[in-house]
């Protein structure tokens, strides 16, 4: 008896073996040619291994869907910009909370470790730095507040303020590196503590000049700096290994949001599904027409921070209406049905988009965005993507007269896209797509009959305000041999709009804000070179692969 129970169960192992040898043969063998792939004798070799895009720092996971983008109740105002439309999200990913002060100061800190000893450091320093003055106010006194908001630990964990949209993108491409570079550590593909003691301003990390020029990154180091991974036996000799993007390993961009992101991360309809349907319309980030919790334990308690009504930011003292007066600690309120925290109140926030009255849903309902400005990189005569040189910093100089660092040494060198892109091409025609199908000139079919039109004088030579856009020409500043700034703005008095293509959009309601501006729908915009007390933001990030992280199943099956 225990014998044929022996040789049942050893039938069974073998069985088992065989067809675990079987599949994992059919996986490592390719279906197009048949021959063996990541075979140690050579050919094709690849990550067969990748299961799951990793979830990067601070993110969460939105699924993404069908939503109805806009105004879509209680439209007092009839605001014509907010016509509600029906739109497509990819899945995606998206801070848990707003950028705080301790990670904006993580931001600075490196900065001032890698630019400390070059001649320009504090023209970068001073570029990325917040405006603290923004919590001045001509009849009020918050002085207190510019100089211990950004740096006291008692508002370490409070959303960073005084940050224009260009500063929040350069600080999403910063996190983006440094996110990789670790990465890139843990798993032994360099070694550990480079990022603290081989970096200066000549010798940086970039993720996209890793992936197309390797050899190149921290200043031409990286070959004496690779880990146990990054090197490999190759015949009799050992040759360098690098983690490019067929490995799986580095994370997409951190970025600001769209605004169809944005907006369908707030509104979290996902908690109201019911099968394929939404149960209501929801008006707020929460569930339920009010700001007040209906739950037993916080019942009565405020669901978001801001302003009640005129002279009103935080309620009577002694049991606070809201917890605060002006920010607040982030996840002082529960999450949404997304797991996001204050997506409501607190602060406003920058997203990616460009500002246009209408929202082009007869052009697009997927992944709806305006702002695609179509880049490639700059090839040289070897072949190669060129990189900037190690004694190069490209800078910005906005209309305020603030200096941005716009380039790092070790950075890809970019060029708008030419002819060769767009020839016969249908689905983009031109490298700046900002202005496309917004009613101005250029959009139209006899556009070129415009061309010596007032509104070529605006930047990028594009007619946008000569039509249906009649802005201010931009201001601008520009500093001469002794370092005198020279500021210009437009005087005219015949400006009829404030649109142009460097206005930017941001959601959500603020501390400083009514009820009415926690709508996730509500959209307003700014400048992109403004910096506001009760503006901040939150990164997102690309989801490559499948759209959602759980094996969808039946609900019912069928009998029989």
């Amino acid at each position: 008896m225990k014998f044929n129970l022996l040789f049942k169960n050893l039938i069974l192992l073998t069985f088992t073996a065989l067809v675990f040898l079987s599949c994992g043969k059919g996986r490592n063998q390719s279906r197009a040619t048949g021959w063996g792939i990541n075979s140690k004798k050579g050919g094709f070799q690849y990550n067969l291994e990748f299961e799951d895009q990793e979830t990067g720092p601070g993110l969460v996971f939105i699924e993404g869907g069908t939503f109805t983008k806009g105004q879509v109740q209680d439209d007092v105002m009839h605001d014509w910009n907010n016509s509600p439309n029906k739109q497509h999200v990819m899945s995606f990913y998206i801070d848990e909370t707003e950028v705080t002060n301790l990670m904006y100061l993580e931001y600075l800190d490196w900065i001032n470790l890698v630019f400390r000893e070059s001649p320009d450091y504090k023209q970068i320093y001073q570029g990325a730095l917040p405006d603290t003055l923004v919590w001045r106010n001509q009849l009020g006194y918050f002085e207190e507040l510019t100089t211990n908001y950004l740096r006291h630990p008692a508002y370490a964990e409070y959303p960073v303020v005084g940050v224009n949209w260009l500063q929040a993108v350069q600080f999403s491409e910063w996190r983006t590196d440094r996110v990789n570079e670790y990465i890139l550590e843990r798993e032994a593909f360099i070694k550990e503590d480079v990022r603290y003691e081989e970096v200066d301003a000549n010798s940086t990390f970039s993720t996209g000049a890793y992936l197309k020029r390797p050899a190149t990154t921290y200043g031409g180091k990286i070959d004496s700096l690779t880990g146990k991974n990054g090197r490999m036996k190759k015949d009799t000799t050992e040759v360098n290994v690098y983690a490019g993007i067929d490995r799986g390993i580095l994370l997409p961009s951190y970025r600001l949001p769209t605004e169809s992101e944005w907006e369908y991360a707030a509104l979290a309809l996902v908690g109201d599904r019911e099968y394929n349907v939404y149960r209501g319309k929801k008006k707020y980030p929460w569930s339920g027409e009010y700001t007040r919790s209906e739950e037993r334990r916080s019942e009565g308690d405020q669901l978001a921070n801001f302003k009640l009504g005129k002279g009103d930011y935080g309620g009577i003292a002694g049991w606070s209406d809201d917890g605060a007066d002006i920010t607040i600690q982030v996840k002082s309120y529960p999450p949404n049905d997304f797991g996001v925290y204050d997506m409501g109140g607190n602060v406003a926030e920058w997203v990616a988009d460009v500002y246009r009255p209408i929202v082009d849903d007869e052009a697009n309902d997927f992944n709806y965005y305006r702002g695609n400005v179509y880049l490639r990189d700059v090839i040289g005569e070897d072949g190669k993507a060129q990189i900037i040189s190690p004694d190069q910093l490209v800078y910005d100089t906005l209309p305020n007269g603030k200096v941005l660092l716009k380039r790092l040494p070790g950075q890809l060198k970019k060029e708008s896209i030419g002819a060769e892109e767009t020839f016969l091409r249908q689905n983009f025609t031109e490298s700046d797509n900002r202005n496309f199908r917004d009613g101005d000139i250029e959009s139209q079919a006899n556009a070129n009959r415009f061309a010596s039109e007032e509104g070529d004088a605006q930047s990028n030579n594009k007619p946008e305000s000569s039509s249906m856009y009649n802005a201010p020409l931009h201001p601008t500043a520009s500093k001469d041999e002794d370092g005198n700034i020279t500021r210009r703005k437009d005087k005219s008095t015949t400006r009829t709009s404030l649109i142009t293509d460097e206005v930017r959009v941001y959601k959500g309601g603020s501390w400083k804000d009514r009820a009415y501006w926690l709508d996730p729908a509500q959209r307003r915009y700014l400048p992109q070179y403004i910096a506001t007390d009760y503006i901040g933001f939150r990164c997102a990030m690309t989801r490559l692969g499948s759209k959602s992280k759980v094996k969808k199943t039946a609900r019912h099956k069928r009998k029989g």
